[in-house]
């Protein structure tokens, strides 16, 4: 992030913290014209009360959403491309990999790979547009995410708790196979991949490795030399060609070029994992083009 930008985060605790990961204020402009922006394995939600901001999912394949007042990202294994049209100013959530359909109101499997509007959170975007104090603005969203789910909790299908505990182990160890996953809990794999599509928008298996690679991306010094074929055995990956598919997918860039990056950009500063800025030619003409 830019000196100058402003960032705060909020976890929900409790009940919502089921349903909702971050609460999250953005303001300032960035370094870059543009970034590529990890997947989450789960949907997001931006409301954007200041210029508008180009964005394109499946790493700059999808189709252009240019959202003027807010976003509903769902769930991928793909960066979206997103390029801001002036200073950034924006409120935003996280949803959980359970909290897709409860919290914003929207199936996954209807979102995965899309960028969409968000129009049923114009009330509360109206609410936003008239606060300047970060701490308020996320209550008023965190008021809003209860809301939310106090209406759509009670049509979460059977499966919903079966998942989750999948979900937890999983995230836990990415690395674990599903269908060990599946035994534990005492399901079929095809039962288990079934149920997971339908609450998180993803199969087990995708979800596994966008959470390794968050994981990845959480652990990087991108101020230092990273060793990646040591990565790559340290994280269980075949090799360092292994290594770098699963990261190209996730980034849309290699490992070198992600780092190089931040560092031609960020320079030693303390960054966000994950929020990779576009700075080569080729990278910068797709920006320019979405």
């Amino acid at each position: 992030m830019a000196d100058d930008f402003t960032y705060v985060t909020h976890e929900p605790t409790g009940p919502l913290g089921r349903y909702v990961a971050s609460i999250w204020y953005a303001r300032g402009r960035l370094r870059a014209p543009a970034e590529r922006v990890a997947p989450t394995g789960s949907a997001v939600l931006g409301l954007v009360l200041g210029a508008p901001i180009v964005q394109v999912a499946r790493n700059g394949s999808g189709e252009r959403h240019l959202a003027r007042t807010g976003f509903l990202l769902g769930p991928d294994d793909q960066p979206m491309l997103n390029r801001p049209l002036g200073e950034t100013w924006c409120v935003g959530v996280v949803a959980t990999p359970l909290g897709c359909a409860t919290a914003f109101g929207v199936d996954p499997r209807a979102l995965r790979g899309r960028v969409v509007g968000a129009e049923p959170w114009a009330p509360v975007r109206r609410a936003l547009v008239r606060l300047d104090d970060p701490a308020t603005m996320i209550a008023v969203v965190e008021d809003a995410l209860r809301s939310s789910v106090a209406v759509h909790e009670p049509a979460l299908p059977r499966c919903t708790d079966a998942v989750e505990a999948a979900v937890a182990a999983l995230e836990a160890d990415p690395g674990r196979p599903v269908a060990d996953v599946a035994r534990a809990l005492h399901l079929s794999h095809a039962h288990l991949d079934r149920g997971f599509r339908r609450v998180v928008g993803l199969s087990p298996g995708t979800f596994a490795r966008v959470t390794r690679m968050r994981h990845l991306l959480a652990s990087l010094d991108t101020g230092r030399p990273v060793g990646w074929g040591q990565v790559a055995a340290d994280r269980g990956w075949y090799d360092q060609a292994h290594l770098i598919r699963h990261f190209r997918r996730h980034t849309g860039t290699t490992p070198a070029a992600y780092v190089a990056a931040y560092r031609a950009v960020y320079g030693d500063a303390p960054t966000e994992p994950g929020f990779a800025p576009v700075v080569n030619p080729v990278q910068d003409r797709a920006a320019a083009d979405a």
